[in-house]
């Protein structure tokens, strides 16, 4: 699979995710993110809407919880790959969106998760152009 979107402004699409509450996502998520998501995990994925609606009773902390394993997903994806960190991981993501809500600290960690995203696809982009070329 091709990867097209591997320079999304992470820190930008947290900003607006932070003010929207996560209503942004909803939004975001089906316009191919949830499927990228999945090809790069290799596994299905419940479906952002339902998480947030779990997330809804329990304060966010599903969503949260959701998201945050994700990304420790995509840290092992990338470690594997050789990529340089910084990466996203589960404590990045839990910590940024809880302890630092008041530092616009879901924005951080949306920016970190988008970017290593965003170096994993470029990569496996760059190992299926190599094999390609074979």
């Amino acid at each position: 699979m091709k990867y097209r979107h591997t320079n999304r402004p992470g820190f930008l699409l947290g900003f607006i995710d932070f003010f929207t509450a996560g209503f942004f996502f909803l939004l975001y998520m089906p316009l191919g993110l949830q499927a990228e998501l999945e090809s790069v995990l290799g596994h299905k994925v419940m479906p952002y809407w339902k998480a947030y609606l779990l997330g809804i009773p329990t304060l966010f902390i599903y969503t949260l919880v959701w998201m945050a394993r994700i990304s420790e997903e995509l840290k092992s994806i990338a470690i594997d790959l050789g990529i340089e960190g910084p990466h996203t991981s589960w404590w990045h993501m839990f910590g940024w969106n809880t302890f630092g809500v008041l530092l616009m600290g879901p924005a951080v960690a949306t920016h970190r998760f988008f970017r290593t995203l965003n170096r994993i696809e470029k990569e496996l982009n760059r190992r299926s152009s190599t094999v390609d070329a074979r």
